[in-house]
């Protein structure tokens, strides 16, 4: 398995039209070979920010690799821009890729990468 996640940094007061956002998107990943679940995550209040990181999981690397790739990619971040003016990021998003090499499921039972 392989995990994506994207750390944003949201400027105190952008939280909710943030959440709006991502509440409101188009979702394509469910027609995406390879694709096993989304989680956006909201994280502590900091300082200047609150930080949010988008959490998804795959069957492998390269099928996250197929989907950047793919028209339905295109599609999912073609509105990107447009929360530039609703929202206010302190940095752009940063992108954490992860080879899962132990997985253990609710029955207890584990497994491992070879």
């Amino acid at each position: 398995m392989y995990i994506a996640m994207n750390r944003f940094k949201i400027a105190h007061g952008s939280e909710e039209a943030f959440e709006d956002i991502w509440k409101s998107r188009e979702r394509h990943l469910s027609t995406v070979p390879g694709y096993i679940e989304f989680h956006m995550l909201r994280g502590p209040k900091l300082d200047d920010h609150t930080l949010y990181a988008s959490h998804t999981l795959w069957e492998s690397h390269e099928h996250f690799t197929a989907w950047t790739k793919s028209e339905q990619f295109r599609a999912a971040h073609a509105r990107a821009g447009e929360s530039r003016g609703k929202v206010e990021y302190l940095s752009s998003p940063q992108f954490e890729g992860f080879e899962v090499i132990i997985h253990e499921g609710r029955d207890g039972k584990s497994s491992q990468a070879a």
